[in-house]
Parts: C-alpha cells; structure tokens; sequence
C-alpha cells in the first residue's frame, strides 16, 4: 500500500476559476460593442483613441510598480480596462496627449499612489475624466458629429444634453436616434443599445449585479417624469448608461450590501438629474458617480447588518455609570 502524504491547510477549500484577469476580459468583452459602434459613428480616429488610452494605462501601470518594486499587475487587465473606459468618456477628436494625461491621473494618481488595485477610493476613468474637464474645459467639451453628418462648415456640434440646456428642444435627436446611436458626444454616449448589449453579458457571467444599475437608471426615469420631462431621453442621452453599467458598478468604489448597492444607485441618480436641470453644466453622470464614491465607506458602514450574537456597544451614560 502506497503511502501518500496529506496536505492540511485552512479553510476555504473551495477553488474556483474566477479570478480578477477573468473578470477584466469580460469587462473588455462587454465594451466591445460600444467601442464598435463608437468606430462606427466618428471613424477610425475614435478606435485610435482607445487604443492610445489603453496602452498609455497599461504602460503608466507597468512603469509606476516598476519604480515602486510592487509586483507587476498588468496581465490582471485592469489597466486596459481602466484605458478603455477611460476614452468612452472623452470626445473622439481631443488631442491623443490630453488622453494620455488622463491615463496618467487614472493610473498614477488614482490607482497606484493609493496603494494599487483595490486601493482607489474612486473610479479612476471617472476621476480622470473630471480632472480633464476642469483642466482642458474647451477641448472636453469640443464634440464632434458622427461623421456621416459632417460637412465642409460643421464638423462638431452641440450634444442632445447640451441643445437640452439651452432649450432648444425642436433640435433634439429622435429617442430612436440615442437609442441606437446615430448621435453626436462622447464616444460611449452614442449608443444606448450598445452598452445595454454589454451590460447583458457581464449581467449573464454575473461580473455585476443589476442593483446599481436599475437603482440608478430607474431613478433618472422617475426624476424626469416628476420634473415634466421625456424619462427615454434622459436615460438614452449622455453618460447615463455608460456610468451605471459600467462604473457605478466598479467592485472597489461601490458599497459591498445590498441595501449599500441601493442606496448607491439611488444617490447617482438624484445628483445626475439635480445638475443636469438646475446646474449650469448639461451632464451630472460624473460627477454624480465620483461624490458617491466618497461616500461609499460611510454608505457601507450605515448598511452593514451586525453579526449575530456580537453584543452591540453600551453608550456611556453622561456623568459616568451611577
């Protein structure tokens, strides 16, 4: 009888095949159709965009645990996630440095200073994307036509949001136009079908939830009917699906419970529409995510449920116990 040795270790003796480069491929998977029709609407210049917002976050990841004799983490893929995202919220046509500038606070600022992956206390697309705006305001916010609607005299425009805001209403794209995307803005607000495609896959290989998402677009909805508004064209327009399927729902800046995941979207939702009809900017997706994420430590402490039999804490009585 042969004798085998036995290897004792602690539990969990659960092994399974998900692991964070799985979950970083079906991210770059599900984005793949709204890169797609981006590509399709403003041209090859907007695949050059991502493409030099992925590498420049891959090497600027690379490059940053190299000085700092961290491990090296870019097969994990979330630096190409991070790069991908990244340009979805820029226009097609800004210059390729400025891209690479926000790769740099993404990655350098954002995720690395922090301590890494995990670390960030906000999403670092986000952040970086809010950075260039303050920083490059004519630039962000210099958007290009699809390019089928380009001519010798007009080769950018207002974006459905933007005619929004300055009332003028008889020249806003058809709901079916921002549904399927034949719509001027950033690259990632074209195609509202594009990325519900994405969000359906990550939502089968259960990468998210649809908490988050439907907390956050449900309350969009419904803030639009409550202030006399079309609730289609406030969920198709802008970055409304782009930030709740596929920021709002990041793993390391959103709450861990339920009620947190709730509370979460809710407040996306409220900050997104309170900017875009009383602010004087048009778009709030951004900035509405990037507050939340601030106050996700303290959403998640308020949801928490306490562990069964753990005694609570006894107040002290002023004046001291009598």
């Amino acid at each position: 009888m042969n004798k085998r040795n036995l290897i004792v270790s602690s539990a969990p003796h659960v092994v399974s095949p998900v692991n964070t480069s799985r979950i970083m491929l079906d991210v770059l998977i599900a984005l793949v159709p709204a890169v797609a029709m981006a590509t399709y609407v403003f041209g090859m210049r907007a695949l050059l965009l991502t493409a030099v917002c992925a590498a420049a976050c891959v090497a600027f990841e690379y490059a940053v645990e190299k000085i700092l004799k961290r491990d090296v983490t870019i097969s994990d893929l979330s630096a190409a996630v991070t790069g991908v995202i990244l340009s979805l919220n820029l226009p097609a046509n800004l210059p390729f440095w400025m891209a690479i500038v926000g790769a740099f606070i993404a990655i350098v600022l954002v995720k690395q200073l922090f301590g890494g992956m995990g670390q960030n206390f906000a999403n670092p697309a986000i952040t970086a994307r809010v950075a260039l705006f303050v920083g490059f305001a004519t630039a962000m916010t210099n958007f290009p036509l699809p390019v089928a609607q380009q001519t010798a005299d007009a080769i950018t425009g207002a974006t459905p949001l933007g005619l929004f805001a300055k009332g003028m209403v008889e020249e806003l794209p058809s709901n079916a136009q921002m549904f399927f995307g034949t719509i001027g803005g950033s690259m990632g607000e074209t195609s509202a079908l594009a990325l519900l495609i994405g969000g359906a896959y990550l939502l089968f290989k259960k990468v998210i939830e649809p908490t988050i998402p439907a907390c956050f677009i449900g309350t969009v909805a419904v803030m639009a009917i409550l202030t006399g508004n079309d609730p289609i064209f406030h969920v198709c327009a802008g970055g409304v699906m782009l930030g709740s399927i596929f920021m709002a729902t990041d793993y390391v800046t959103s709450p861990i419970t339920t009620k947190g995941k709730v509370i979460f979207g809710i407040g996306c939702g409220l900050l997104t529409m309170v900017i875009r009809l009383f602010a004087s900017y048009p778009e709030g997706v951004s900035f509405a995510i990037l507050i939340m994420n601030i106050l996700t430590p303290h959403i998640d402490n308020l949801t928490i449920p306490a562990l069964n039999g753990v005694p609570k804490e006894k107040k002290a009585k002023k004046g001291g116990d009598k």
